[in-house]
């Protein structure tokens, strides 16, 4: 059984994947009967439209002298849309359905099943850990894609079954239309998959939205979620009173010069790069409208951030125009994707709120990854007051989208920590056994 979606097909760089083989050597699993092959394939009629909204869009003057600084560059985006209306989507939708793509419905507490599309790459090794990969704003899942062939192998005696869905409002699964889905119903729709999929016992591995979503499903599932790994690391001082040793750890040990860049790092980002968050969490909904109706706007909004968010990280035009296409032609809508904002900072009573998620959590295994040109970078003391942290990594490069960024660096994270020797070393076989 396979589904054909009325979405765009999407370009990546395959030559540091091998896509095929991975299609060729991947065995489904077949505990949920209602699991079914993905194909995505977008209508003609779609693409016509884009290109016809593309050729007539209209763009601002520009200040003379002006930079990154104002927001996205006049040049980059005049290039970009042109570059959009001649892509040659179908040749790039043929590459990305060779990816193991499934969907299957998933149900959160109080909402509708929901359509929830996922990538499942099983590895061969029968001792291999199962790992769900959540991903952010304004990413996707396919920045799981330059780590798959080397989570599928296996090295350090360790390798991964990789699960990788596009969250709800996102990439193409469905998005629900009720209000207060927030943290905690996208955490069930994450842990039920996982179930459905077999993986009773399992790991995680995320940042931006990934590190909040991820935290939550330790929270509320401590029995499943055996460790997590973070790329992006929100958390506050220790004090006297919850973290007495952190507390005198902070107080005596002076801040390095990673910390002193990270506090640089940090102030950039609270006082130059907020505004989208603080639009995002207030009024998703206006902003919406121009995100939708306007591919130019979408370009321009996403494009900001792949250049200020990264460490210099040498974006082609094809890289970019798949993430914003992604979006444009997404299931729920761009304007669905903004809505997780709002709901995380106004959880009901019975929700996980944001700031819950950046406490301390002691039932999950934590390991801990610092990238330079991270959004917010924050002390080792201050990142301890999470959780049990068992591993810790600190990069040279990189910056908010670390496994599309630098995925090498955190594949040997995750080898280093799951593999021999490492702290989390068949954590999952050892719990299953008792």
């Amino acid at each position: 059984m396979s589904r054909t979606a009325d979405r765009p097909p999407l370009h990546v760089d395959l030559g540091l994947l091998a896509w095929t083989s991975v299609s060729i050597l991947y065995t489904p699993c077949i505990n949920d009967t209602t699991m079914a092959a993905y194909t995505i394939n977008v209508s003609n009629e779609k693409l016509a439209q884009l290109k016809e909204k593309l050729s007539q869009a209209s763009f601002p003057d520009e200040l003379e002298g002006s930079g990154h600084d104002l927001g996205a560059p006049l040049a980059d985006v005049r290039r970009l849309t042109k570059a959009w209306e001649t892509f040659d989507w179908k040749a790039q939708e043929t590459k990305l359905n060779s990816l193991p793509n499934y969907h299957t419905p998933i149900k959160a507490d109080g909402f509708p099943e929901l359509d929830i599309h996922f990538i499942h790459q099983r590895s061969d090794s029968p001792d291999a850990i199962p790992l769900l990969f959540c991903h952010g704003w304004p990413g996707s899942y396919i920045e799981v894609t330059k780590m798959l062939a080397l989570l599928k192998s296996s090295s350090n005696g360790v390798s991964f079954h990789v699960v990788a869905p596009s969250l709800p409002n996102f990439g193409w699964s469905e998005g629900p239309k009720q209000r207060g889905f927030g943290l905690k119903q996208y955490a069930e729709v994450n842990h039920r998959l996982m179930q459905s999929l077999g993986y009773d016992k399992y790991v995680t591995q995320g940042g931006d939205w990934g590190f909040y979503i991820t935290r939550a499903m330790g929270l509320l599932y401590p029995r499943s979620v055996m460790a997590s790994h973070i790329n992006m690391i929100r958390a506050s001082p220790p004090t006297w009173t919850s973290h007495p040793v952190l507390a005198l750890q902070h107080a005596l040990q002076p801040y390095s010069e990673h910390d002193k860049k990270g506090f640089e790092r940090s102030n950039w980002f609270n006082t130059e790069g907020n505004g989208y968050r603080v639009l995002q969490c207030s009024k998703p909904q206006t902003i919406g409208y121009a995100l939708t109706d306007s591919p130019v706007g979408l370009l321009a909004w996403i494009l900001e951030k792949l250049h200020d968010w990264t460490d210099s990280y040498p974006w082609t035009d094809e890289e970019i125009l798949t993430w914003v296409s992604i979006y444009y032609f997404s299931t729920a809508g761009p304007a669905a994707s903004l809505r997780i904002y709002y709901e995380a900072v106004h959880s009901k009573v019975g929700g996980v709120s944001r700031d819950r998620t950046q406490k301390w959590i002691g039932t999950v295994k934590l390991g801990l990854c610092h990238s330079p040109r991270e959004l917010t970078l924050v002390p080792s003391t201050w990142a301890r007051t999470l959780g049990p942290v068992v591993f810790e990594s600190k990069k040279e490069r990189g910056g908010h989208f670390a496994a599309h960024e630098i995925p090498e660096e955190i594949v040997a994270d995750l080898r280093q920590m799951f593999g021999k020797g490492g702290p989390c070393y068949r954590c999952v076989a050892d719990v299953a056994k008792l």
